[in-house]
């Protein structure tokens, strides 16, 4: 399924909305119609009204080896432990920083019509594939291409959704893709108090940083949402299970987190981000 049919179903709905809030404007005298459009014209053009559409992002990342490193490189990483354990620790957490990092699955959905696309590492031919329900497409390929065309792809959208995507999924991705060559179209960071155009679910639920974070599964819980951690798998086994080459398993789960971070934003922008976006938080 090419990647635009992820925005169809969004599209329409929020081009019926943009028609129904004409109409009403339309019979109120204060039409925001296009005096000089033609008959020929879209939606989007005809009306003097934006459409926005959102995508919710997830990444999930695998350590360079200890070994592929320089001396150099390793000194460095390791200039600032106290002790022998510390030092033990370090090669574990490559998969935490976009320079001594690789993204071995990318995924996004969009919240209003449910479709998405999860790219997961594949380097011995192309492979895509639907998902049972119609929802997903599923793609194996390598890192630099499904950069590519996440980066192609993500243009069409106006508001990114995350859950610490600003510190942790957006640096990687386009510190990532710049170290590949891979031109980054969108800034994913952008100001750190900001929720518009990036909405870092975790910066909201700790009014950035104000009160306590909440990880995702436990938010999930609080909110209804099912979490993708009840299926077996989080974050911390990524590493394990890339090791044995169990790729699908984490594009599913990829897939479980965008689509739990969707719900859980479709909550909260239904009941805390208007306010918050009104004050400028």
């Amino acid at each position: 399924m090419p990647v635009e049919n992820v925005l169809r179903s969004t599209t329409r709905s929020a081009l019926g909305a943009a028609r129904d809030r004409a109409d009403r404007d339309q019979s109120g005298g204060a039409s925001e119609r296009s005096l000089h459009s033609k008959s020929g014209d879209s939606l989007a053009s005809r009306y003097s009204i934006r459409v926005v559409a959102s995508v919710v992002f997830d990444i999930e990342t695998v350590g360079v080896s200890w070994e592929s490193l320089d001396d150099g490189q390793r000194t460095y990483l390791t200039k600032y432990v106290r002790n022998e354990d510390e030092r033990d620790k370090v090669p574990d957490l490559l998969s935490l920083w976009p320079l001594t990092g690789r993204i071995v699955v990318l995924g996004m959905v969009n919240p209003d019509s449910g479709r998405g696309r999860v790219w997961y590492e594949k380097t011995d031919g192309r492979l895509e594939e639907t998902s049972a329900d119609g929802l997903f497409t599923f793609v194996g390929d390598t890192e630099p291409t499904f950069l590519a065309e996440f980066w192609s792809a993500i243009v069409r959208f106006d508001r990114f959704v995350s859950f610490n995507g600003r510190c942790f999924d957006g640096p990687f991705l386009m510190l990532r893709s710049a170290a590949l060559g891979i031109r980054v179209t969108k800034n994913l960071c952008g100001y750190r108090y900001a929720i518009k155009p990036h909405t870092d679910l975790l910066d909201v639920l700790s009014f950035f940083g104000a009160s306590r974070k909440w990880n995702l599964d436990f938010a999930c819980k609080v909110f209804g949402v099912e979490s993708p951690k009840e299926h077996g798998l989080d974050g911390y086994a990524v590493g394990h299970y890339y090791r044995e080459n169990r790729l699908r398993e984490i594009a599913l789960y990829c897939r479980r987190d965008v689509e739990a971070t969707a719900k859980l934003f479709l909550k909260l922008d239904k009941t805390l981000l208007p306010v918050l976006e009104d004050t400028r938080l």
